[in-house]
């Protein structure tokens, strides 16, 4: 008796069946953010993209986006790349994608992964190569584009054990898309070994290193940096709590209550991650008896009795950070998975981080072995820790320091994936790399 029809046969017409599931999380998304409620037929493949374009590269959100930066930067710099378009999932990679760029790329939200939608939106946009940040495999796109002759590849994949293991449940179906895939630019051996069990091909995976490392502080935005401390007040110690999630702020909040007793002109900025959480994160602090501040309402000197100052601001969280002395990123003492704690390395800045940080672990535990971070379980260790940076500056010009150079020594996945770009891909030329893109393979 004939068994179950495989996983690949299957999946088109189950997406079809969320559909309404998809369409009402978009409109309850949207009353937290109302950006969610517009621009609806970019999802459907309608985009004012007119191709052919050179490439079409998928940042799902901000991270990514982030992560993409040196590398369109790097194609639109040095290579014979002249037109390229850059798609998102999220209001917030949108807008961190027009923060990036400006008018040098085209941008729109990403199509559904349904046929007749890939399928519109390739018949628009007509790129020449996709380049898909991190771990985006959506079956039906990669299969359309295959089909269609246009060379798809991977950078700055990383593959976790958990959703290893989720793929696993589709192994049939993730074997026929993987195959599909000209070449994988993958963080860490770990990361590759998993990839080549769920069917890629061992020649097409390439191990580059996190694009993550490659983080560019220009001096204008260290020159900023020092015009914000000294409106908040350049002898006032400051922490920064960077990325928050929901059940964070809380917890923040009252270990910046205990450790005001004992400094009493100590400042903490705290950004949240969501952009459609500022004010309600300004009601907590408000509510916790703090004073508070928002950046968006407030510049120039900074009352000295504000206690909490708000960085409600996109795309300023590396400014931020650059006038701070102490970070503490957040998304990890709840389990959101953690967040990029490469910025403030980079900056100098002792980095604390919570016990839950499964999407950066690599980077973590390295962060960690070179002492440029300090893992906490909860809100008491948190308190520690931030109270243990406060009292000694001699560790936290060391934790620093160890930071700076853990990233300094860790460059050189930006040149690496650009390499396996041109081996890859006949037509692409690379004229030059620049010498702060790293050594290369």
């Amino acid at each position: 008796m004939p068994g179950p029809p495989p996983m690949r046969y299957l999946y088109t017409p189950l997406l079809y069946l969320f559909l309404p599931l998809i369409l009402v999380r978009l409109v309850l998304r949207g009353f937290k953010n109302p950006a969610y409620w517009r621009r609806w037929l970019e999802r459907f493949g309608y985009i004012p993209v007119s191709g052919p374009v050179d490439l079409w590269l998928h940042a799902v959100s901000v991270g990514e986006a982030r992560a993409a930066a040196p590398i369109v930067n790097a194609l639109l710099d040095n290579s014979n790349v002249q037109s390229i378009l850059v798609t998102t999932m999220t209001p917030t990679g949108s807008e961190q994608v027009r923060q990036l760029f400006g008018n040098r790329v085209a941008h729109c939200y990403a199509p559904y992964d349904y046929p007749q939608v890939i399928n519109r939106f390739l018949n628009r946009a007509q790129p020449k190569l996709v380049l898909i940040m991190e771990t985006e495999m959506w079956p039906n796109v990669i299969r359309h584009c295959h089909r269609r002759g246009i060379s798809i590849l991977f950078a700055n994949l990383r593959l976790s054990e958990r959703s290893f293991q989720r793929y696993l449940r589709v192994a049939g179906l993730m074997r026929s898309v993987l195959d599909q895939v000209k070449g994988f630019a993958v963080q860490s051996e770990p990361d590759a070994d998993r990839l080549c069990k769920l069917g890629a091909r061992r020649e097409a995976v390439f191990v580059t290193g996190s694009i993550k490392f490659e983080v560019n502080l220009t001096a204008s935005l260290l020159e900023v940096a020092q015009v914000v401390r000294r409106e908040w007040g350049k002898e006032r110690p400051v922490w920064i709590a960077g990325s928050t999630h929901e059940g964070e702020e809380t917890q923040v909040l009252a270990t910046h209550a205990e450790l005001r007793r004992e400094h009493p002109d100590l400042l903490l900025v705290l950004v949240p991650r969501h952009p459609e959480r500022f004010s309600t994160v300004t009601k907590i602090v408000e509510k916790s008896g703090h004073r508070v501040a928002r950046r968006s309402e407030t510049r120039g000197v900074l009352d000295a009795t504000v206690s909490v100052y708000v960085g409600d601001t996109m795309g300023e969280l590396a400014l931020l950070y650059a006038a701070s002395d102490i970070a503490f990123v957040g998304g990890s003492l709840v389990a959101t998975g953690g967040h990029n704690i490469l910025e403030p390395c980079a900056l100098g800045l002792p980095v604390v981080f919570g016990p839950h940080m499964f999407n950066f672990l690599q980077i973590s535990e390295l962060a960690m072995e070179r002492q440029a971070a300090i893992q906490v379980a909860d809100q008491a260790q948190l308190t520690a820790a931030i109270r243990r940076f406060l009292g000694d500056p001699n560790l936290r010009f060391r934790v620093g320091e160890a930071g700076k150079a853990l990233v300094t020594e860790n460059k050189g996945a930006l040149s690496r994936t650009l390499t396996m770009l041109k081996a890859l891909v006949p037509w692409l030329e690379l004229r030059r790399l620049p010498a702060h893109l790293g050594a290369g393979p």
